[in-house]
């Protein structure tokens, strides 16, 4: 597995990353944990040693999955975690979430918690997972810096966040890495985000970059999801949506059948292409579809498939908005 450096930070992390939030949260049903212990396992036998996880993942359950997990591989692979949400103990899943929290204080107690169950002695990368719009990102950042001197996190991240909160809080800590929505389907954060990580020296990793299962290919306008899946009240999801975006998947039916890939796999490409600090982190709980994601690494698109692919983009009008 090729590495890659999250910006100026130093922080190396293979060219592709895992997202584990559905392995115990987000779909049902979720993962067996024997299983997915087995599978975290294999992924790092096959070369990944980047995996993202949040408190709220369960919630707690995911921190707790990979800290048992990953346990063995600690020193050889970093674990990104997440805080910034008021979680209502007697709740699970989506209900757990009542609003953000991003105060000092809180940030500190989430840290604490953090190390325990996932097993480390510090937090290789720390996100504030939303935006608080009750906390100055400067005390946010600040707490932070608080917890790296104290040796209990080791880099500071933010997760959905505009530019200008982007540059307060590197002026007070700088930040290692950016993470919000991004993939071919998706893409906001060219206008301002990622000139500005690119300003400062600033690692990003797309989450959902295979637009949340739609740029595999294997969704079509009969496809049914479970109430439990987060795709199921989407309107990118709706049956007249997935049948208006079947261009997009055209689209890489037509440069993977050239480069005999999968459409998957020049989406992930697509993006490995973007930025050189740029590390996807598509969710998986599947051997095989580990194995395609992590090929998409050895594609190497022209400049002519990535003009190719920009133009039918920009002709195509992708409907439904992502929540």
């Amino acid at each position: 597995m090729e590495k890659r450096l999250l910006g100026n930070s130093g922080l190396e992390v293979s060219a592709m990353g895992l997202g584990c939030m559905r392995m115990t949260f987000g779909d049902a049903p979720i993962g067996n944990k024997q299983d997915m212990i087995t599978f975290l396992h294999k992924a790092v036998e096959r070369g990944i040693t980047f995996f993202d996880t949040a408190e709220v993942y369960g919630p707690y359950t995911n921190e707790e999955l990979l800290g048992e997990a990953l346990q063995p591989f600690k020193g050889k692979i970093v674990i990104a975690t997440k805080f910034g949400f008021n979680l209502l103990s007697d709740k699970v899943g989506r209900d757990a979430i009542n609003g953000t929290d991003s105060r000092p204080e809180h940030i500190k107690e989430v840290a604490e918690a953090s190390l325990k169950r996932l097993r480390v002695d510090a937090l290789d990368l720390f996100y504030q997972h939303r935006p608080d719009p009750n906390v100055p990102i400067e005390d946010v950042a600040g707490a932070v810096k608080d917890l790296i001197l104290a040796g209990k996190v080791r880099h500071f991240g933010l997760s959905e966040s505009g530019a200008d909160l982007i540059r307060r809080a590197h002026a007070v800590q700088p930040v290692t890495a950016i993470q919000s929505e991004y993939s071919i389907w998706f893409r906001d954060v060219e206008e301002a985000v990622l000139p500005t990580c690119e300003e400062l020296g600033i690692g990003f990793i797309p989450f959902s970059p295979l637009g949340r299962g739609f740029l595999t290919g294997k969704i079509d306008e009969t496809t049914i999801f479970d109430k439990s899946d987060i795709r199921y009240n989407n309107p990118r999801f709706t049956q007249d949506a997935i049948k208006a975006n079947q261009a997009v998947v055209d689209l890489l039916n037509r440069i993977a059948a050239r480069l005999a890939a999968t459409p998957a796999q020049i989406a992930l490409a697509w993006l490995l292409a973007q930025k050189p600090w740029i590390v996807p982190i598509p969710g998986s709980r599947k051997l095989e579809r580990l194995d395609e994601n992590n090929g998409a690494v050895a594609i190497r698109l022209t400049g002519e498939d990535i003009n190719e692919i920009d133009d039918a983009m920009a002709a195509i009008k992708v409907v439904g908005s992502r929540y």
